[in-house]
C-alpha cells in the first residue's frame, strides 16, 4: 500500500471524469502527491455538482465513467506509486425518487424492504415537503392531478413534473372508476412499485383510454384528496420541513435523508460496494463525511475498521472547536483538516492588535458591548432551535417528557424543552460522544457539566430542576438503563447538537461578526483573537504525538474562502488603523452611488470580501476584473441570507437584496473608488503574498499530511461555495522551472515551491514525521516563524516571514534588508556545528548559536533548511 505523505483533493462532475483525472496523474505526480483524494463517486441525483446526495450506493456514477473508469483511474495512479482515498457519505442519501430504496419506501410505506433503513419514524406518515404550498392549496390551484407515471407504468399524483407513485393496495380504489380490466393489475411485490400495470396496458388503446380516466378523476379535488389521504405519505409545504418532518435530514436539507448505519443490515448494504472495492485494492483510503452526524460515530468507526483492515487509511470530517481533543480511542489516522486551518490564524494574524478591528466593526453597529460575540452566538443558536429545527425539537422535548413521566418526575414538556435548547446552546462543542451500553468518558462529563452550569445560569429558576433531569439523562447510566426511550433521547440530542453548532456558528454568526472576516472560517473562532506563535507552536506538538497522519488543509471545497484570500486578509490586523481610514472613505465615497447604499456594518464585509478576491495584477488583469462583479454579487447575495436578517434563504428579500448587489455593481464600475482601493489594497496585497507562501510552506513541513485543494498549487482566491468548486484549469497543470518571487510570478513561484518541498518531504519521510520542535529569535521578537523536525540524525529546519505589512521589498516578495537588520533565529546547542543546505537555492550553512534572518531570507521569501 502506498505511504501516505499528501493528498490532492479532486472535484469530480462539472467536466471532471475519471477519463480526466486519469490524465493529471503524471502531473500529480510531479507535484509530489502520493494520493488522489476524491469527491463522492456513488451515482448520485441527476445533475449534481458535488456527489453527497447519493442515489445508488451499489454503483459508481456511469456520467463519471463507471466502474471500469475509476478501475482504470486506480491502475494508472498505481503505475505512478500513488494511491487513492475516497470520500464517502455513510450519513444520508437523496431523498429522491431515482433513488431506488427512497422510491421503494415512498411506494410501500412501513411495508418496504428498506422502510428501516433510513431513520423514518413511522408512528405517523411519510412527509415529503416538496410542494410550494399546502396540499389543499395546490389541488385548489389544480397544480395536483392523477396521472401514470413516465417510465414505470404505474399510478401516481403529479405535482407540476414530478411523479409520487402510489401504494399498489391503493390501486383498487382509483381504479374501480375506470374498467374491471384494470381491477386485475394490482398485485406487485416489486420493491419499486415497477410495471404494475404493464400487462393491462399493453392493448393499443388501453394506455389513451386510462390516462382520459384518469384526467376525468383529476377533475374532482375530493377524488384526489381521498387518494392522497390513503397513501403511506403526505404531501406538504417545503418550508413546514423545519416543523415536521418525519425522517432525519442532513441539517436543513429536506433533499437529504439520514441512514441508520448503526443497524448492521444497513451498513452491510450501504458499504457492500465501498468494502469491495476497498478489499480489491482499487482504494486506498476512505475519507468519512459528516461523521457527527452518526448515532454512534465510535462505533461506526470501530466496525468499519474491522471491515477495512489495519492498512487502510481513515480520515474523519470532524470540526474541533478551540482546546477540544479528538477522541483518542478512535481508529482513524485524523480529520480532514480545519482544526489546521484554524492554528494558522494563530501563526499570520497579529495577536497584538488588541481588538481595534472589532472596535470599529462593532461601533458601525451601534454595539460597543465588550461581550457582543458571545450574546450574538447565544442569539444564533436560539434562532437555529426556534426556527430552522422546530420539529427537532419538538421531538426530543417528547422523548424527555416520556422519560420524565417513566421517572414520576413533575414537569412539563415545556419546560423540559426549554432545557434542551438551553443546554444546546451552552454546549461549546459540536457534540458528545456518549454511546448506549458505556459509561460516559471524563471529556463529555466536563462537557456537558460546564454546559449545565451555563444553562442554569441563562434560564427561568422553574427550568433550572428541569436542565438537572436533561443532564441526568444524559449522564447517568443507570436512568438509562432503566428506561429505553432514554438511549433514544441521548442519540437524538447528540445528532442535533451538530447541525445546530454548523448553522449558528459557520452559516449565521459568521455571515454577521464581520470585524475580520479571515477568522470567520470552518473550525475558527472569532471570538478569540489570535494565540500567535506560541498558540501555534503547541498545536502542532500535540499534533505531532497525537495525529501526525491528520490531514493538514488550507482550502477545501467548503472553507469560506480560498487560502491566500486568507493569507491577505490576515493583513488587515497589521495595519488596522490604515484599514479603517480606508473603509470610512469608501463609505463616503458610496454616498455618490445610484442606489442606496446598504448599511455600514454591510459595507465593511464588502471591502473585506472585496480585499480577499481582489486580483493579484488589479485593473491590469482585464479578465479577472471582468468576472469580479458576478463573483460578489453572488457572493453578497449568499452573505445576507445566511446571516438571516433582512432576508434568507426560506424568504428571500429580494429587493432587498437586489439593491445591495446593486451597491456592489455601483462599487466596481466606479472609477474614483476603484483607484482608491487599488492604492490601499497594494501593500496589502505585497504583504499577502508573502504570507500565502509562508503559510505553503508551514502546510508543507509541520505535523500532518499536506492537503492540497485542486489547483489551490497555483493560487486560491476563491470565495465561498460555489466559486470555490470551479471546474480545474488543467491547462496550467505543469511544474514551471523555478520563477522569480514576485507579484506576476506568485502562481508559479506557490507551484514550484509546492513541487520542490514534497520531494523533500518524499525522500526524508521519517523526519517530517517526527518531532516537533519551536525555535525562537534570538531578540524574543515575533517577526518570523521557525520550527525544526527530525532529531539530531536527521532534521529539517522551516522558518518563515510573519508580520510583514509595509516591510517588503519593492521588487520582490522578499523582506526588505531593513525588515530582517538585527534578527537572529536562535539554534539549540545540539545543533550547533552540522552543516545544512537550504532546499530552495541549495546555499550550505554551518549552525552557529545563530543565524541571521538577512541570510536566511537572502534569495527567497521562506526557507527550509535540511541536515547534510
Amino acid at each position: 500500500m502506498t505511504r501516505l505523505l499528501s493528498t490532492y483533493r479532486l472535484q469530480f462532475r462539472n467536466g471532471m471524469t475519471f477519463g480526466k483525472a486519469a490524465r493529471l496523474v503524471p502531473y500529480l505526480h510531479a507535484l509530489g502527491i502520493s494520493h488522489l483524494y476524491a469527491s463522492p463517486l456513488m451515482t448520485a441525483v441527476s445533475g449534481s455538482t458535488h456527489g453527497y446526495d447519493a442515489t445508488r450506493v451499489d454503483e459508481i456514477d456511469p456520467a463519471l465513467g463507471g466502474i471500469e473508469g475509476l478501475r482504470q483511474l486506480a491502475a494508472e495512479l498505481r503505475a505512478y506509486g500513488m494511491g487513492l482515498i475516497l470520500d464517502i457519505v455513510p450519513n444520508h442519501m437523496a431523498a429522491s425518487l431515482e433513488n431506488p430504496w427512497w422510491r421503494s419506501v415512498v411506494v410501500w410505506g412501513s411495508e418496504s424492504p428498506f422502510a428501516h433503513h433510513f431513520d423514518i419514524d413511522w408512528s405517523e406518515k411519510l412527509t415529503l415537503p416538496f410542494l410550494g404550498n399546502d396540499f389543499a392549496e395546490e389541488l385548489a390551484n389544480g397544480t395536483i392531478s392523477l396521472a401514470l407515471e413516465p417510465g414505470f407504468d404505474a399510478l401516481a399524483i403529479r405535482y407540476h413534473d414530478s411523479y409520487y407513485p402510489l401504494h399498489p393496495g391503493t390501486y383498487r380504489d382509483v381504479l374501480e372508476a375506470t374498467d374491471v380490466f384494470f381491477t386485475n393489475s394490482t398485485a406487485s411485490t416489486d420493491p419499486q412499485g415497477r410495471a404494475i400495470l404493464s400487462a393491462a396496458l399493453a392493448p393499443e388503446t388501453a394506455r389513451v383510454y386510462l390516462e382520459t380516466q384518469l384526467a376525468d378523476i383529476s377533475s374532482a379535488p375530493s377524488r384526489i384528496a381521498a387518494i392522497h389521504d390513503a397513501q403511506p405519505w403526505r404531501l406538504v409545504n417545503w418550508k413546514t420541513a423545519s416543523e415536521n418532518l418525519s425522517y432525519r435530514r442532513f441539517f436543513e436539507i429536506a433533499g437529504l435523508a439520514g441512514l441508520r448505519v448503526e443497524d448492521e443490515r444497513v451498513f452491510t448494504d450501504s458499504h457492500r460496494l465501498i468494502l469491495e472495492l476497498v478489499q480489491d485494492g482499487t482504494i486506498d483510503g476512505l475519507r468519512i463525511d459528516h461523521i457527527d452526524g452518526l448515532a454512534d460515530p465510535q462505533g461506526y468507526l470501530e466496525r468499519l475498521r474491522a471491515a477495512v483492515g489495519p492498512e487502510t487509511i481513515i480520515l474523519v470530517e470532524k470540526i474541533l472547536e478551540r482546546q477540544e481533543q479528538l477522541p483518542s480511542d478512535w481508529p482513524i489516522a485524523g480529520t480532514t483538516g480545519y482544526e489546521f486551518i484554524a492554528a494558522l490564524a494563530d501563526a499570520f494574524a497579529d495577536e497584538k492588535e488588541e481588538g481595534r478591528l472589532t472596535a470599529a466593526f462593532n461601533a458601525l453597529k451601534g454595539d460597543d458591548d465588550r461581550h457582543a460575540y458571545s450574546d450574538e452566538m447565544y442569539a444564533c443558536k436560539r434562532q437555529m432551535l426556534a426556527d430552522n429545527f422546530r420539529g427537532e425539537v419538538r421531538r426530543l422535548g417528547g422523548f424527555a417528557k416520556r422519560v420524565a413521566d417513566c421517572l414520576s418526575a413533575d414537569f412539563s414538556r415545556s419546560a423540559l424543552t426549554e432545557a434542551i435548547c438551553a443546554v444546546i446552546i451552552a454546549l461549546p462543542v459540536y457534540r458528545t460522544y456518549l454511546a448506549s451500553g458505556q459509561s460516559i468518558d471524563r471529556r463529555d462529563h466536563e462537557i456537558l457539566a460546564t454546559a449545565r452550569c451555563e444553562a442554569q445560569a441563562r434560564v427561568r429558576p422553574e427550568v433550572r430542576e428541569a436542565i438537572d433531569l436533561i443532564w441526568e439523562l444524559l449522564t447517568d447510566d443507570k436512568t438509562c438503563e432503566k428506561i429505553p426511550e432514554c438511549t433514544e433521547f441521548r442519540t437524538r440530542f447528540q445528532q442535533l447538537t451538530g447541525p445546530i453548532m454548523a448553522k449558528a456558528l459557520e452559516d449565521t454568526l459568521f455571515y454577521r461578526e464581520n470585524a475580520f472576516i479571515a477568522l470567520n472560517e470552518v473550525g475558527g473562532d472569532p471570538g478569540h483573537p489570535p494565540g500567535g506563535p506560541a498558540a501555534f507552536h503547541t498545536a502542532m506538538q500535540d499534533r505531532a504525538q497525537n495525529w501526525p497522519f491528520g490531514l493538514s488543509a488550507t482550502s477545501t471545497h467548503d472553507t469560506k474562502r480560498g487560502e491566500d484570500a486568507r493569507a491577505r486578509l490576515y493583513t488587515l490586523n497589521e495595519a488596522p488603523e490604515a484599514w479603517i481610514s480606508a473603509t470610512q472613505r469608501w463609505h463616503a465615497l458610496s454616498g455618490r452611488a445610484r442606489r442606496e447604499a446598504p448599511a455600514a456594518d454591510t459595507q465593511w464585509l464588502i471591502y473585506q470580501a472585496l480585499a480577499g478576491a481582489w486580483p493579484i495584477g488589479g485593473c491590469g488583469d482585464r479578465a479577472a476584473m471582468d468576472a469580479l462583479p458576478e463573483r460578489m454579487q453572488a457572493y453578497v447575495e449568499k452573505a445576507l441570507r445566511e446571516a438571516k436578517r433582512q432576508t434568507n434563504w426560506s424568504e428571500p428579500d429580494r429587493e432587498y437584496e437586489a439593491s445591495v448587489t446593486g451597491f456592489v455593481e455601483d462599487l466596481l464600475s466606479d472609477k474614483a473608488f476603484i483607484d482608491d482601493f487599488t492604492r490601499t489594497l497594494s501593500p496589502f496585497i505585497d504583504a499577502g503574498l508573502s504570507n500565502a507562501l509562508a503559510q505553503t510552506l508551514v502546510k508543507l513541513t509541520a505535523p500532518g499530511v499536506p492537503d492540497i485543494y485542486q489547483g489551490s498549487e497555483r493560487s486560491d482566491f476563491s470565495l465561498v461555495d460555489p466559486d470555490n468548486r470551479a471546474t480545474l484549469a488543467t491547462e496550467s497543470l505543469r511544474i514551471p522551472a523555478k520563477p522569480a518571487p514576485s507579484r506576476a510570478h506568485f502562481s508559479n513561484y506557490k507551484q514550484w515551491l509546492t513541487a520542490k518541498v514534497l520531494a523533500c518531504r518524499r525522500q526524508s519521510a521519517e523526519v517530517f514525521n517526527g518531532p516537533y520542535q519551536a525555535l525562537a529569535l534570538s531578540n524574543g521578537r515575533h517577526q518570523a516563524l521557525a520550527f525544526l523536525r527530525g532529531d539530531t540524525d536527521d532534521f529539517a529546519i522551516t522558518v518563515v516571514p510573519r508580520l510583514v505589512f509595509g516591510k517588503m521589498d519593492m521588487d520582490t516578495l522578499c523582506l526588505s534588508e531593513a525588515a530582517t537588520r538585527d534578527l537572529s533565529l536562535t539554534i539549540p546547542r545540539v545543533f550547533e556545528g552540522r552543516t545544512v543546505r537550504s532546499a530552495l537555492d541549495d546555499r550550505t550553512f554551518t549552525l552557529g548559536s545563530s543565524l541571521p534572518l538577512s541570510e536566511i531570507f537572502r534569495t527567497d521569501p521562506v526557507a527550509l533548511l535540511l541536515s547534510a
